[in-house]
């Protein structure tokens, strides 16, 4: 007999687009951009530092570029507006993202197929408000999810791996645990908080990302792509997609 499934959640980062591989390359575009204005250092160098910046103070700072000209000898911007410098790295960072911020086709075309359903479709997502919410315009899934069902730690205030996230954000919809799903790729943060509050979990291995780390519990299911979630919720919860 089917499983009830009244919802379903994913993490947005490397499980519903390649987080790693568009940062890098946005990254890179910025770098491009500000030894184009007349930053003077070399291009490995400027990402070298630029990565020691992002992995000092988080990916979710909003003053990445300014703290890598601190850090970089006076001379390589002497003589240059460090202002004009940032806003191209700035520039160059969010042209990348008109262009290649999307998520992956099979993301797409389940997503889509899960809108037809009464299956609930959530967000729970680690980090600032608008960056996040930014995602979810950007990505063009809105359109495919339940309004009241996108959850931000920002907004909430409790982060992952705190179960009470996961714990909050279902009794905020009135729903049973049991009966909800929770999708993402890594599993200290996203496996064993959801599975300490009953939820079903599946952990998404699609990007590798997270390959070596292993958490406390396992997953109920495990996916490489959406295809292989598709035919978990086909079998495991005979929703019609």
């Amino acid at each position: 007999m089917p499983r009830k499934l009244d919802a379903i959640f994913f993490d947005i980062d490397d499980t519903l687009f390649s987080t790693s591989v568009f940062a890098e390359k946005a990254r890179r575009n910025a770098v491009d951009a500000m030894i184009s204005v007349g930053l003077r250092v070399s291009r490995e160098e400027c990402i070298k530092e630029l990565k020691e910046v992002i992995h000092e103070f988080s990916s979710n700072y909003g003053h990445h570029f300014d703290k890598l000209i601190n850090r970089l000898p006076k001379e390589a911007s002497a003589g240059i507006n460090p202002a004009i410098i940032v806003a191209a790295g700035v520039v160059a960072y969010h042209e990348t993202k008109y262009r290649e911020l999307k998520v992956y086709d099979d993301v797409y075309e389940v997503l889509k197929a899960l809108a037809a359903t009464p299956v609930v479709r959530g967000i729970i997502s680690a980090g600032l408000t608008l960056k996040q919410a930014e995602k979810i315009v950007r990505l063009k899934i809105y359109e495919f999810l339940t309004p009241s069902a996108i959850f931000i730690t920002d907004q909430i205030g409790i982060s992952k791996p705190n179960p009470k996230l996961y714990e909050k954000c279902v009794s905020y919809l009135n729903l049973d645990p049991g009966n909800c799903i929770y999708v993402g790729d890594n599993p200290v943060n996203d496996i064993d908080p959801p599975n300490k509050v009953g939820m079903i979990t599946v952990r998404n291995k699609r990007s590798g990302r997270f390959a070596s780390v292993h958490g406390e519990t396992q997953p109920d299911f495990e996916i490489r792509d959406f295809y292989d979630l598709r035919e978990i919720l086909r079998k495991e919860f005979a929703v019609p997609i």
